[in-house]
């Protein structure tokens, strides 16, 4: 009798166990799970790739990937470092490889520009596919050019990269105080001002990641609709300057805002830049060789991680600190304004299990394991994002 007991016991375990798998990914498949921010764009340019690529072991992304990770809404970014000597014509042509992705795969893929084609796509089963554009460098202080960007489909604009524009101040300069080598004050200008004046009138979020303290509550306090982050964490969590203080999440909440969550480690985990100094220090010689050979950092620590992969594994931070990320948001200023934006192929580290698009699903799971319900994830994966775009939009 005993052995028909523990037997029953077992069966009803694995029972249990196979019903949270399948409720767990029901969820999944049934939310609009949407990403506010990922690079594959700039790293396709540079290493020759396509997304209709299988591109499993070389980069985060692809459209198979993407699919079977559940991603409904991807928004492209189109990014330069400020270096380029015409960076408006850059965004340009990333504008134009994402088109040509779009016209290669129609039955796939599918612009969207305003709420209505995001539901379009989705009821067809196409990726939505947006675009963000990541510097206000871009628009080279040009109002003509930031209409033409957003007329090719640009829906948010980051006010700065980690390079201040002429008008605004980014987290970097603020942070080292490098301003007035240029002449210049922390926060929006007049002229920054009319900047976001003019995107609130566009329909184009404004975008404050990568912006200072003082950009920060100059915008917000400027804008008149609700503002995005796109890809920023916690910094009572992870003390960087890219990371949002608490001061900034109350203000963003009373302002009905978002802020999508970065997956990059070293926004997440407070320890993980003391083992990649660590790491690069080890591999210096290899790493000084690679940034010298492509120019950018990103693709430097990443041909260096390949490398040496399982140092790598040992410094990424587990999911849980991802979740935490979400949970102090939530409890500061409630659930209606945390959100997604990974940063895949824009970063060389992400935390353990999340390896590529396809894993966003251990997400959903991992949510509910900490308590969310139905409605929560619902929010958290798509809806609180598709409802600032909403409110964006004219």
């Amino acid at each position: 009798m005993q052995k028909i007991t523990n037997a029953l016991f077992i069966v009803l375990l694995l029972t249990i166990g196979q019903l949270q798998a399948q409720l767990y990914k029901q969820i999944h498949e049934n939310a609009i799970l949407v990403d506010s921010h990922n690079d594959i764009l700039t790293t396709a340019i540079s290493k020759g790739y396509s997304i209709d690529q299988n591109l499993k072991g070389k980069a985060y992304t692809d459209l198979k990937r993407l699919k079977a990770g559940g991603v409904d809404v991807q928004i492209f970014s189109v990014f330069c470092n400020g270096q380029q000597k015409n960076p408006y014509n850059f965004a340009n042509m990333q504008i134009d490889t994402l088109y040509a992705w779009i016209a290669r795969n129609p039955s796939k893929m599918m612009l969207v520009k305003t709420p209505a084609d995001l539901e379009k796509a989705v009821k067809e089963h196409k990726l939505a596919s947006m675009i963000g554009v990541e510097g206000g460098h871009m628009m080279e202080d040009n109002l003509d050019n930031l209409d033409e960007l957003f007329n090719r489909g640009a829906r948010y604009m980051t006010l700065t990269w980690n390079n201040s524009t002429s008008w605004a101040s980014s987290a970097w300069a603020e942070t080292l105080d490098t301003l007035k080598n240029h002449g210049q004050k922390k926060g929006l200008n007049d002229y920054g001002k009319e900047i976001v004046a003019h995107m609130n009138k566009l329909g184009m979020l404004v975008d404050l990641s990568h912006v200072g303290v003082q950009t920060f509550f100059d915008a917000i306090n400027t804008s008149t609709k609700p503002v995005l982050v796109s890809h920023s964490c916690v910094y009572s969590l992870c003390p960087v300057p890219r990371n949002m203080n608490d001061d900034q999440i109350r203000a963003l909440g009373k302002n009905g805002g978002v802020i999508q969550l970065n997956f990059y480690s070293g926004f997440l985990d407070s320890t993980y830049n003391k083992k990649l100094k660590l790491f690069t220090a080890k591999h210096k010689a290899e790493h000084d060789s690679l940034l010298a050979k492509n120019g950018e950092p990103y693709f430097a620590d990443e041909d260096l991680f390949n490398k040496y992969n399982s140092e790598v594994q040992d410094m990424r931070p587990p999911i849980s600190l991802l979740i935490d990320h979400i949970d102090y948001i939530v409890k500061l200023i409630g659930v209606d304004h945390v959100g997604l934006g990974s940063d895949f192929d824009g970063s060389e580290s992400s935390p353990k299990g999340l390896d590529g698009v396809e894993d966003y699903p251990k997400i959903t799971k991992a949510l509910l394991e900490r308590g969310y319900s139905k409605t929560d994830v619902e929010k958290i994966l798509g809806g609180n994002f598709i409802r600032v775009f909403k409110a964006n939009s004219n």
